[in-house]
């Protein structure tokens, strides 16, 4: 009995030991945005649409299709491409409106939105958004008709 419980503890300590260890490995970090800095598919959808508004800067900081007007750099995950990232908003007036979007998976496991949008609040933009895809692109922008290039 006594070597039959031993044999249970140590397979218990095992197994918690292993969900501790799992859980560390998939936890993300504390989300960099708030909700007030997520844009609506349909917000960004009618801005684009829409010849007379005044449009954000577009930023695809994944691997899937761009969206109309955005200008590719790919998986932010990347240092090569968050660095280009960062070239590209240098040149931009900390002013403006800028949107980043990703799409590739859903937010809790895409390794490229968090990234980027430190990336934004870092080098000072008081206008950065995410745009708001929380399952994918395609689920989220694509299959409701809005623009793609």
């Amino acid at each position: 009995m006594r070597k039959t419980l031993s044999i249970l503890v140590i397979v218990l300590i095992a197994a918690l030991n292993s969900n501790a260890q799992l859980q560390k490995r998939y936890q993300l970090k504390k989300d960099p945005w708030n909700k007030d800095e997520l844009i609506d598919p349909a917000t960004l959808a009618a801005l684009i649409k829409n010849p007379k508004a005044s449009k954000p800067i577009i930023f695809n900081i994944g691997v899937v299709e761009n969206i109309k007007g955005a200008r590719h750099i790919g998986k932010a995950s990347d240092k090569e491409n968050l660095e280009q990232f960062r070239k590209a908003l240098s040149s931009i007036p900390k002013s403006n409106s800028i949107v980043v979007y990703c799409g590739c998976c859903p937010f809790d496991r895409c390794p490229n939105i968090r990234p980027a949008f430190e990336m934004l609040k870092t080098q000072g933009f008081k206008n950065g958004k995410l745009l708001n895809l929380p399952t994918n692109i395609k689920v989220d922008w694509i299959d409701k008709g809005y623009p793609i290039e």
